[in-house]
């Protein structure tokens, strides 16, 4: 992470281009998986810098700042409640590459949205974006906005996976899966790429700015539509499968009503398993930017372990395609759990007595550290319940033989035991990994899972 002070020098050299006053105030926002936020004020008005932590990390974008920032103003002036631009930054700023826009009300905390009052209102607001994103004049769109088409977009996938290893049956059985049910080609529209709670800012109750553009295209608007609808992205309301907002049939209904066009329900379930098998393979990615020192951030090696509850997700969302005799067929027993020990401390009481007291500690840390001992304290209970469980939930996963009999075909759901193996591997990794992840109960209910396993 930058110095602030640095930082302030080149955002006061970008300021004073555009005539504004020196910043002062400057703090880093939570979150952001891929860019940092920072909060500032310049003269009496509030502004909000978005930049990447390190150039290589650009490198793998469809498009700069500069195309973003373009993307950011389109929006903006086409009615869709999204932030004004202030000022980019230049090479000669010092501080890398984004641009700064001035600051909205409002929270993007998911669970607070998700206290709400009224929830059908708020999907409502959404969809009302949604649709005014979608109707924007893709003509308008700057040179560097992708297109990307449907069959080389699963080869994308294709390609993640071979650099990822391979060796992920889930994934593999996804990717299959998609092959044989890729739909017809239609009219493109402007997608947002990254619609959903967390990306979204609520003023008491309202909608009050769509934030996070960098993943911007062209495509089919049932992407975007079923992104919204990804589980991971229901947070703690998994029973309202919309934005955790509301059903399914709410949201459809509230895009049309907006102006959308009619939703084929058959293509938004297409994107689903597409949009999760992407984010599983790019929770698999964090850990190759740690490793290549692009950023050896914790939260980087944290996420790659939330690949569990995207292999979860897949597994709920394509066993309706097996024969009912294997969707009724009993789970095979768990993993046999090690005996108590005694005598020295186990790896997973260490990695239990460091998390016990980064808790006696957090009181007296604020803004992204506090966040960042919360991530620290999930990867010990990661390390305590996989040290628990006997083996690494991560190379446990991993079965190169498998995952190339589904990518062949050699392999589908209807081979005997398969999916029952498969929901017992999700389940166990993802009790490793992911305990808390509201997923994880619902599976267990579904297939009748009556294993204890506790929690960290």
């Amino acid at each position: 992470m930058m110095d602030p002070t640095a930082l302030a020098r080149g955002l006061e050299r970008a300021l004073a281009r555009e005539g504004w006053p020196p910043p002062h105030g400057l703090s880093r926002l939570t979150g952001g998986a891929m860019m940092e936020s920072w909060l500032f004020a310049s003269g009496d008005e509030q502004l909000v810098l978005r930049r990447a932590p390190s150039p290589e990390m650009m490198e793998r974008s469809a498009y700069g700042h500069d195309v973003e920032a373009q993307i950011i103003s389109l929006a903006h002036a086409g009615g869709v409640t999204a932030p004004e631009i202030i000022a980019q930054l230049a090479p000669e700023d010092g501080i890398g590459t984004g641009f700064i826009m001035r600051a909205l009300p409002g929270t993007a905390d998911p669970r607070s949205i998700l206290a709400c009052r009224d929830a059908d209102s708020l999907l409502r607001d959404a969809a009302r974006e949604l649709a005014v994103i979608h109707a924007l004049d893709v003509d308008r769109a700057p040179a560097g906005v992708p297109h990307v088409s449907y069959a080389d977009a699963l080869a994308g996938l294709r390609e993640q996976f071979r650099d990822a290893g391979n060796d992920r049956p889930i994934i593999a059985l996804a990717i299959a899966w998609l092959a044989d049910n890729i739909p017809d080609e239609i009219a493109p529209v402007l997608l947002h790429g990254d619609f959903r709670l967390g990306n979204l800012l609520v003023d008491d109750g309202r909608l009050s700015a769509v934030l996070d553009w960098e993943l911007v295209h062209l495509g089919d608007r049932h992407e975007d539509i079923a992104y919204a609808c990804m589980t991971v992205w229901r947070f703690a309301r998994i029973d309202r499968p919309a934005l955790g907002l509301g059903l399914f049939e709410d949201w459809f209904a509230a895009y049309e009503a907006a102006g959308g066009a009619a939703v084929d329900r058959t293509r938004v379930h297409y994107w689903l398993v597409y949009r999760t098998c992407w984010w599983a393979l790019g929770c698999l990615g964090m850990a190759r930017y740690w490793r290549s020192g692009e950023d050896r951030s914790l939260e980087r090696v944290v996420i790659s372990r939330r690949t569990a509850e995207q292999e979860l997700d897949l597994l709920m969302l394509l066993e309706q395609s097996a024969p009912q005799a294997e969707q009724d067929r009993p789970l095979p027993p768990p993993r046999a759990m090690p005996h108590n020990i005694s005598g020295e401390a186990s790896t997973a009481e260490i990695a239990t007595a460091i998390s016990e007291w980064l808790a006696t500690i957090k009181d007296g840390v604020t803004g992204h550290d506090r966040f960042q001992l919360a991530v620290a304290r999930n990867a010990l209970g990661i390390i305590a319940r996989g040290a628990d469980s006997g083996a690494d939930s991560g190379a446990h996963a991993q079965d190169f033989t498998l995952a190339q009999d589904l990518l062949t075909g050699a392999k589908s759901l209807a081979t005997p035991h398969l999916l029952a193996n498969l929901r017992r591997m999700a389940l166990g990794k993802l009790a490793a990994d992911m305990p808390k992840y509201p997923a994880l109960a619902l599976a267990r209910a579904r297939w009748g899972d009556i294993t204890e396993q506790g929690e960290q």
